[in-house]
């Protein structure tokens, strides 16, 4: 072989590495099996969480108790998803994550035998759907430190770009799957739920790869574990400019989603149109995340976050305009196929930043900070379309994401710099 030749032909190190690079995550087991729980345990609560209420309804309790049971879970999920991130850091988190599916299953299926036999009580399906939600915190929380140990380094941006896909879809086909099987009879969606935890369990099991934490010390008290968490994430500032971007932006698309919906109800659209904003918005969301893992390969990190988050601010602008509720439905489809390829920078690098023995904290931390903000915008939706009209709530939003996205193009530097 002539040494031109030889010159030529990448070593065998390269060509791994590009493979690597390249492979679908899906050709690992034990992915493939984390992939599919998360999966089956979206489908289940979605057919579920959504006609709870509606079963007290049909119970005889009033309208208010019942969205009290929504509330109060979801609640319980924020309060506990720190907590459990402390224990997630601590604990083989394989384990955790199958007990904590067991324990999501007897509470469904509690409920299950009692709409079954015909006595449902308020109490119970409360703490019930509190519990659920609790144990899916605790899940959540050793879920998000698996990542790191279930594909290598340069297969971060698919595998966290295929679970938002995952989770888009989830959101898509779930509310249709339960309404479907509420048409069947009213405990059918609670069987479900109970048995789709029943499934995560055995398939949370079967995975191989041995996912306990690294731990430099000895556990420490609880309190300073927590502290510890929070003081890595504010700390760092690439973690801080992520908690800021993230809970402004929930907090922003979730007051638009509701805007929209209250505007078009102001409007008497029917239930199905309004239906179609939200179907749309999902629809949106898919594409982005099924797009995101070949944008994030060939974009730089600083101008997806940059670009993506100005893109936004006429996006919402839009909404101050429309009147019909497909036009809703098309600006809010366009804000969410923008979200998902931020994020999949933005957690990629998040994990990168974060030794193992951290990664639950982190995680729990971020959630926390995301969802805790986006718990208000509803009520501050509600609120603003009624005191002010849909369009100020509309400029408003628009005027929120430009300040994100002057915030973001300022900290362009912290997400293109090299993770350590």
């Amino acid at each position: 072989m002539g040494e031109a030749e030889e010159k030529l032909r990448p070593s065998l190190s390269e060509l791994s590495g590009k493979e690597r690079s390249t492979r679908s995550p899906f050709r690992r087991r034990d992915f493939s099996l984390f992939w599919a729980a998360g999966a089956i345990d979206g489908l289940g609560t979605c057919a579920s969480s959504l006609f709870l209420p509606l079963i007290l309804l049909g119970a005889g309790y009033p309208a208010g108790l019942a969205g009290l049971v929504a509330s109060v879970a979801l609640v319980s999920g924020l309060v506990v998803s720190p907590v459990a991130g402390v224990f997630a850091d601590r604990w083989p988190r394989k384990p955790m994550m199958y007990a904590a599916a067991l324990v999501a299953a007897g509470a469904m299926g509690s409920v299950f035998t009692a709409v079954a036999l015909g006595h449902v009580v308020l109490v119970h399906v409360l703490v019930a759907a509190a519990v659920e939600q609790a144990a899916g915190a605790a899940y959540g929380a050793a879920a998000s430190g698996t990542i790191r140990r279930l594909v290598p380094a340069e297969g971060y941006a698919r595998a966290i770009g295929s679970l938002q896909a995952r989770d888009q879809a989830v959101q898509i086909v779930g509310p249709t799957l339960g309404g479907v099987l509420y048409q069947l009879a009213r405990w059918v969606p609670v069987l479900a739920d109970a048995v789709s935890f029943l499934l995560v369990a055995a398939l949370s099991k079967a995975i191989r790869t041995d996912l306990t934490p690294e731990r430099e010390a000895p556990a420490g008290s609880f309190t300073r574990d927590l502290g510890e968490g929070l003081r890595f994430v504010w700390a760092e500032p690439f973690l801080r400019f992520v908690v800021v971007w993230t809970a402004g932006i929930n907090a922003l698309l979730g007051a638009l989603y509701f805007h929209a919906v209250f505007a078009s109800h102001a409007r008497g659209a029917a239930p199905s149109s309004i239906g179609l904003i939200l179907t749309l918005s999902g629809v949106g969301g898919l594409l982005g995340a099924l797009a995101a893992p070949w944008l994030v390969r060939r974009v730089p990190a600083a101008r997806i976050v940059t670009g993506a988050s100005w893109a936004m601010v006429p996006t919402a602008a839009g909404l101050a305009f429309a009147s019909r509720t497909w036009a809703y439905g098309l600006l809010l489809s366009g804000v969410s196929l923008i979200v998902p390829s931020v994020v999949v920078v933005l957690q990629t690098r998040a994990v990168l930043v974060t030794p193992d023995r951290l990664l639950a904290r982190m995680g729990t931390v971020l959630g926390t900070a995301g969802q805790g903000v986006a718990v208000l915008a509803p009520v501050a939706a509600g609120v603003l379309v009624a005191a002010y009209g849909g369009r100020t709530v509309a400029w408003g939003c628009a005027g929120g994401f430009a300040g994100l996205a002057l915030y973001a193009t300022l900290k362009a530097g912290l997400v293109s710099r090299e993770a350590p």
